[in-house]
């Protein structure tokens, strides 16, 4: 028999020691946000959607939440999907960019899981399709968990705990790269926040929202000032598109191509994917360099309009932003932030 869930362990309890979110109500009488209009309500999420061949069960989640933590996964046996997207971190690492395979250096930095199941194109240059096809590129990219799934299929086939899970969550499917896939993308669909400030504010608690953080919100979608809603827009706070939005270069070598990678499009030189912000305070470092360290100093790097200004998208323009302007903006992202849901890290199958 298979054991649900482990008791906290001390790994596991590093692992789900989240941060208290930094945002607060305002105390000692400040006003509250105004009440939402029908035109607000274009933020709130739908149910998270599924493909009608993968949609979730109770049996799929937990086969997949097994695999997002079983380092038997990789290569090397000492890394799982949980070693990059780290609940404790915002389902991210907390490093400028990721750490792969023997301890490399990778030159992006790692996206968090957080709210992808909404997203329609996956990694920062678009090159996945869908939280299926998403789940097994680290595992197959030799200079991340570089899997070899020969030896990885012959573990999980000869692992009679595993192959139960699998036959209760994909009768008759079989233990292979699909159902893996198919059983990660369930778990990662888990893995939403729908509840911050931000959107108990959409459902009608007017006082969810500060009117700090109102006023960065309207700053936010306001076309003529913060403009930043025409990328991270509604309702997951991103377009699905790719920007390039001035990263400046470091060194010598060749800049990182972006999505020009995959589609070769003189626009998309250096472009990059829009990320979601729903618990944006989380998951610093920030940009696909991790060259923002703060909230804050992602703002001052739109109000100057970007640093490498060679192959610009059209929407990157400076902004005319005053101090108060600037901490608005911070405040409505911190606004973002859901409540911490603990994540109980699982024996995996013996």
């Amino acid at each position: 028999m298979v054991q649900k869930l482990a008791p906290i362990t001390a790994l596991a309890a590093a692992l789900c020691a989240f941060a208290t979110p930094s945002w607060s109500a305002d105390k000692g009488g400040a006003a509250w946000a105004p009440a939402p209009n029908a035109a607000d309500q274009a933020w709130k999420l739908p149910p998270v959607p599924m493909p009608k061949d993968n949609l979730s069960t109770p049996a799929r989640i937990e086969l997949g939440q097994s695999l997002f933590f079983d380092p038997r996964m990789s290569g090397n046996g000492a890394m799982s999907c949980a070693s990059c997207h780290n609940p404790s971190l915002g389902w991210s690492d907390g490093l400028k960019t990721a750490v792969g395979w023997g301890g490399q250096v990778l030159g992006r930095a790692t996206p968090t899981v957080m709210n992808t199941a909404y997203n329609t194109q996956f990694m920062w240059d678009g090159r996945k399709k869908s939280l299926e096809d998403q789940a097994l590129g680290p595992m197959k990219t030799p200079q991340e968990m570089n899997t070899d799934f020969g030896v990885a299929l012959g573990r999980l086939r000869g692992n009679m705990a595993y192959v139960a899970m699998f036959e209760k969550a994909y009768p008759g499917e079989g233990v292979n790269e699909e159902t893996i896939a198919k059983a990660i993308a369930a778990f990662e669909r888990t893995v939403v926040v729908n509840d911050s400030p931000f959107d108990r504010w959409l459902a009608g608690d007017q006082k969810a929202l500060t009117m700090q953080q109102w006023r960065g919100y309207k700053l936010f979608t306001d076309a003529g000032k913060g403009n930043c809603a025409a990328c991270h827009s509604a309702p997951n706070f991103t377009d699905n598109g790719f920007h390039n939005i001035g990263i400046a270069k470091v060194g010598d070598g060749d800049p990182d191509p972006g999505r020009f990678g995959i589609k070769k499009v003189a626009s998309m030189k250096g472009a990059f994917k829009t990320p979601g912000l729903r618990d944006i305070e989380l998951t610093a470092p920030y940009f696909r360099d991790g060259s923002a360290a703060t909230l804050r100093d992602v703002v001052e790097h739109y109000v100057r309009g970007g640093d490498d200004k060679s192959n610009l998208s059209p929407t990157m323009k400076p902004l005319n932003l005053n101090e108060q302007e600037k901490d608005d903006l911070v405040a409505f992202m911190k606004a973002l932030s859901g409540q911490r849901k603990p994540i109980a890290v699982p024996y995996l199958p013996q």
